[in-house]
């Protein structure tokens, strides 16, 4: 499969007239120079050493009204998702350490900050989105939601009841209804791993709607997605498209745009970027990006950056 890496030219950058929306995605496929870096010389070695960053807060988490929704982004690709009824877990991963790689940004809040959760989902077995050291923390018999064929990785750390799903498969819990979206993406969590599922979630409460993207490139079922659910809020990831792999597994910040119109969403809350260093772009480089690719595409207002631990009420 062609690797689709990021623009040759960083818009920001560009002396000419901006790119339009289709030449960014032609540029995002075509092959990048410079192949040939080293990810243990270049990223990993100096993550090392690197400082880490960010602040730990002591959340007050806002009594909510009806019809309100409350996002916490906690880090990466976590979130506390809370309605009036609801505290849900997406994805939680409070660990410093990927086998070898290094968190380079503080959790938003300490895990023991949580509220009492009733449900967590997690969108695919990748060790930075399924963590179980932190799952077992939290834990209390309530229900996890995961892909087919992920729950032997869960079913021993405490939760009552362990439920599968497949892409398009809709669970109501409690008031809510959630949809288990199709990615582009793989959900092995070890080499040769083939059988795990992956993919998004829909939470919708109401005429409210969350939709958490999971790990994807872009990919054409956006607007399938968008079609049949549109959803109103976008947790949308914008990093890790300059991986050493080279394969098309993770969207990139013109992408994130492009799948957040075809989504026809109204908010688009950026993910995926400044936590961990899982390629080679520099940590910042994703929201720069996306913030000239939203200018360019009069969406700008739409955009949502969640500072980790701060509560934000929609």
């Amino acid at each position: 499969m062609p690797h689709r890496s990021r623009q040759d030219v960083h818009p920001a950058d560009a002396t000419g007239p901006l790119p339009t929306e289709k030449e960014a995605i032609h540029a995002l496929r075509r092959p990048r120079p410079g192949r040939g870096k080293n990810f243990i010389t270049e990223v990993l070695l100096p993550s090392l050493f690197s400082r880490k960053q960010g602040t730990k807060n002591k959340p007050i988490f806002p009594k909510l009204e009806k019809g309100q929704v409350c996002i916490t982004w906690i880090g990466h690709a976590s979130f506390l998702i809370q309605t009036p009824e609801h505290n849900i877990l997406v994805d939680p991963n409070w660990a410093n350490w990927m086998l070898v790689i290094r968190r380079l940004k503080h959790a938003g809040f300490e895990i023991d900050d949580l509220p009492d959760i009733d449900l967590v989902l997690i969108t695919h077995a990748h060790f930075d989105h399924l963590n179980r050291r932190s799952l077992r923390k939290i834990a209390a018999r309530q229900p996890i939601v995961v892909p087919s064929g992920v729950s032997n990785l869960v079913h021993d750390l405490g939760f009552e009841k362990v439920h599968e799903m497949n892409w398009w498969d809709t669970w109501t819990f409690r008031g809510l209804s959630i949809t288990f979206t199709p990615a582009k993406h793989w959900g092995a969590r070890v080499l040769h791993d083939s059988h795990r599922g992956y993919g998004g979630y829909v939470i919708r409460y109401g005429e409210r709607s969350v939709f958490h993207c999971g790990d994807t490139a872009y990919f054409d079922e956006f607007k399938q997605i968008g079609a049949r659910l549109k959803p109103e809020i976008v947790l949308m990831p914008i990093g890790a498209y300059e991986n050493p792999s080279q394969r098309d597994v993770h969207i990139g910040p013109e992408q994130a745009v492009c799948a957040f119109r075809e989504l026809q969403g109204q908010t688009m809350i950026p993910m995926h970027f400044g936590t961990y260093r899982l390629s080679f772009e520099p940590l910042h480089e994703p929201a720069q990006r996306l913030l000239t690719a939203a200018a360019r595409e009069g969406v700008s207002q739409r955009i949502k950056f969640l500072v980790e631990g701060m509560p934000q009420t929609f």
